[in-house]
C-alpha cells in the first residue's frame, strides 16, 4: 500500500491525475458491488441533482445518474474499509503535496444505460471546499463498446487541452485535483458502478 501512496501523490503532484488499477482486491470489489445492489434494490437510491443549497435542482439534460450519500457517522463495514483507505491517501497527499486536507464525502453512483454527466468541474463557487476527486470503480467487466468512459480535458501548458478516456474497469481508482481538470462521463451502453467521493479542506 506504500508504494501505491507514494505513487498517487507523486503523479497528483506532477500531472494533478493519477489512475490506479486493481486498487482493491476482487473479493472486496465483489462485496462492496454487492452492497450497492442490496442498497439500490431496498430503493435507497436517489436522482442525482446539480448545485447546491437553495440553487440544486434535478437538470436531466446535464446529468442522470442516480446516487446514494454514504453517512460518515453510520458506515457499514465495508464502507468503513474504504474510508481507511482513502484516509491514507488524504495524510499521503497532505505529506507530499501540502494540500491541508481534513475530511472525505462520497457516495455510491449508479449510471443506468443511456446515462451521462456533461463536462464540469467538481470544485465551483459553491463547493471551494472540495480539493481532491476520488473515484473507485465496481462494475463486473468492461469494455470500450460499453462506452461510459471518464473523459478528462487536461490542461497543457500552451494553453490547450489534452483529452483522455478513462473506461470504468472493476477495482480501477482515479484520483485527480478537483478544481483543475474538468471532465465528464460519456453515455454508457451498460449499467454502470462506482463509490465517487471528494477529499476536502474542511471538516
Amino acid at each position: 500500500m506504500e508504494e501505491i501512496l507514494d505513487q498517487i501523490s507523486s503523479e497528483i503532484y506532477q500531472n494533478s491525475y493519477v489512475i490506479i488499477d486493481q486498487f482493491i482486491t476482487e473479493e472486496y470489489r465483489q462485496a462492496l458491488l454487492e452492497e450497492q445492489s442490496n442498497l439500490l434494490n431496498a430503493g435507497k437510491f436517489r436522482q442525482a441533482a446539480v448545485g447546491v443549497g437553495e440553487k440544486k435542482q434535478i437538470r436531466t439534460e446535464i446529468r442522470n445518474d442516480e446516487v446514494l450519500w454514504m453517512d460518515a457517522d453510520n458506515l457499514s463495514l465495508l464502507q468503513s474499509e474504504y474510508w481507511e483507505k482513502v484516509d491514507s491517501i488524504r495524510q499521503a497527499l497532505n505529506r507530499r503535496c501540502f494540500l491541508g486536507l481534513r475530511s472525505f464525502e462520497g457516495h455510491f453512483a449508479r449510471y443506468p444505460i443511456g446515462s451521462y454527466y456533461k463536462r464540469h468541474l467538481d470544485q465551483f463557487q459553491q463547493v471551494p471546499h472540495r480539493v481532491v476527486t476520488v473515484i473507485l470503480y465496481l462494475n463486473e467487466s468492461w469494455s470500450e463498446e460499453d462506452g461510459g468512459a471518464l473523459r478528462m480535458y487536461i490542461p497543457q501548458e500552451d494553453g490547450t487541452e489534452r483529452v483522455e478516456d478513462i473506461y470504468p474497469v472493476g477495482g480501477r481508482l482515479v484520483v485527480f485535483l478537483s478544481g483543475e481538470i474538468p471532465h465528464e462521463v460519456l453515455p454508457t451502453q451498460k449499467e454502470r458502478i462506482s463509490i465517487t467521493g471528494w477529499i476536502r479542506n474542511i471538516d
